[in-house]
């Protein structure tokens, strides 16, 4: 072993042949997606304290694997080592698993992001330089970490508005990568190795093994199924073609996560494999649990969607009634809802919750009918925002991502719905790794704004900067921090030292 790596001032530890390992826990289950500098010809395992389990590849080729462990003690410390047959492939380190859902717990952290995806070549900011962010945010110590989609962008049929050729398709990307072949599957031939060049430099070198103690949960949004959300008579991205859900189920394979079972998430849900429990994983729809004191929903706003005007969704439905029973429900303090698409804010695009599009005075308005779009999706909107609104013990909020902005409101009505007595707060998380020609009023023209529909009070006003969220759980109430780096006027390692710009305190109702 060689390489040495510290999520922690002072601490060295040795990843050895690691190149990336990234976690996510439950109560009792622990799930690692890992790869290595080379392809291991054995098959590695994980030792938890004095159990053993075999690893999975994931590849063809044995560079990326998975290892997944249930029956753990809940809301304990566990050490963990991975080894070959002979030999040690890297330092042990520590996991702790969460606490039972029924346990009482005093405070929780969970630090939010979005778009960290990128690859450098073509302007994205440095992965170094993301790394240098996300390691700030660790700083911190969260208890969790939630990662609001776009960790690639690699499309393959859209254009920016001033771009020749879609990013992923340019003969820079091609020249990196190679080419897709869209009739052939993505793992086990060609298409392996281009989806490696292309993802790869995105993920592995920002997380590297940082959060090897940090559990980690994974959205996905557009850009994840390497399109973005467009539509016009030429094309129309969503809901995802099956060469798209391809790619996104194999980087998400390889590289991230799935979601755990939770007791209170229905097995049936969309996007969940049909196994047995202790096997069991969810693509698209996710719960993070800690104790009786916070719960957070996340869940995939393109995958299921649907165009069929007055009753389309974003979700599919039984997703939507899952959301709204946990609203309903009175066993966890706190409940969050973490969508990949964010309400509260547009800047006009297509595949949106609401119709607005940007006008020649550069206000958002609904004067002329934004095409393709359909308004079943807003009218899914305002059930689940009333939903949370109708909480009665608990402040209601949701973070997202998707927009290259920090910013925070609370919504007072959306449309013909009052949330006056229990106002629903909003959150853009902020973005990692946005470049140069990313942030909204550089690619539509303006920044995120409030949509006719709702009425909004903004914190303030949203800041296209890069950025992350840190959302504190307490018995009784919880505290959002924002904050932001601005690449223009501040220095690299003016990172080292970033506090928050904006705090924000939410207290139960009552």
């Amino acid at each position: 072993m060689a390489a040495v790596s510290s999520s922690t001032p002072g601490e060295r530890w040795d990843q050895g042949r690691l190149r990336h390992l990234l976690p996510t826990v439950s109560d009792s289950r622990l799930r690692i997606k890992a790869s290595f500098d080379t392809a291991l010809t054995f098959t590695p395992h994980l030792e938890v304290g004095d159990r053993r389990v075999d690893g999975r590849m994931t590849d063809t080729a044995g560079e990326c694997w998975v290892f997944d462990i249930d029956g753990l003690e809940a809301g304990h410390p566990h050490t963990l080592s991975l080894a070959g047959p002979d030999k040690a492939l890297c330092d042990p380190w520590t996991l702790a698993t969460f606490p039972r859902p029924d346990a009482r717990v005093d405070q929780c952290r969970v630090l939010f992001f979005a778009c960290a995806g990128g690859h450098e070549d073509l302007g994205y900011l440095p992965t170094a330089v993301r790394n240098r962010l996300l390691r700030r945010a660790l700083s911190f110590r969260p208890q969790a970490v939630v990662a609001l989609g776009d960790h690639v962008y690699w499309d393959q049929r859209t254009k920016r508005s001033k771009s020749d050729f879609p990013a992923g398709a340019s003969p820079l990307a091609e020249q990196i990568a190679g080419k897709f072949d869209r009739a052939s599957p993505v793992l086990g031939g060609g298409n392996e190795g281009v989806l490696k060049r292309a993802a790869a430099p995105q993920i592995v070198p920002v997380y590297g093994v940082d959060f090897r103690s940090t559990p980690v949960f994974f959205v996905q949004d557009d850009h994840d199924y390497f399109d973005n959300d467009k539509a016009n008579e030429k094309i129309v991205t969503f809901p995802p073609s099956w060469f798209m859900l391809q790619l996104a189920r194999a980087t998400q394979a390889l590289y991230y996560p799935e979601f755990l079972p939770d007791a209170q998430r229905p097995a049936g849900l969309p996007w969940t494999s049909a196994l047995p429990d202790a096997r069991r994983v969810s693509e698209s729809f996710g719960t993070l649990r800690y104790g009786n004191l916070a719960e957070i929903l996340l869940y995939d706003a393109r995958r299921t969607l649907t165009l069929s005007g007055p009753t389309a969704v974003l979700v599919d439905p039984e997703v939507e009634k899952w959301l709204n029973a946990r609203a309903a429900s009175t066993d966890v303090e706190h409940l969050v809802h973490a969508p990949s698409l964010p309400p509260g804010w547009s800047a006009g695009k297509w595949c949106d919750w609401y119709p607005d599009l940007l006008g020649k005075d550069g206000r958002l308005a609904t004067l002329e009918t934004k095409p393709y779009w359909q308004p079943g999706w807003l009218a899914q909107h305002d059930r689940i925002v009333g939903g949370l609104s109708a909480m009665k013990t608990r402040a209601p909020l949701m973070i997202g991502g998707d927009l290259h902005a920090v910013a925070a409101g609370q919504m007072r009505r959306s449309g013909v719905h009052d949330l006056a007595e229990n106002p629903v707060t909003t959150v853009v998380a902020g973005p990692i790794g946005t470049d140069p020609k990313g942030w909204p009023f550089t690619e539509r023209g303006t920044r995120p704004q409030v949509p006719e529909h709702l009425s909004m009070h903004e914190h303030f006003p949203a800041v296209e900067q890069h950025g992350f969220t840190l959302l504190d759980f307490f018995p009784g109430g919880m505290k959002l921090q924002f904050f932001r780096w601005d690449r223009n006027a501040q220095s690299v390692e003016d990172i080292d030292d970033l506090h928050p710009f904006h705090t924000l305190d939410l207290a139960r109702p009552g």
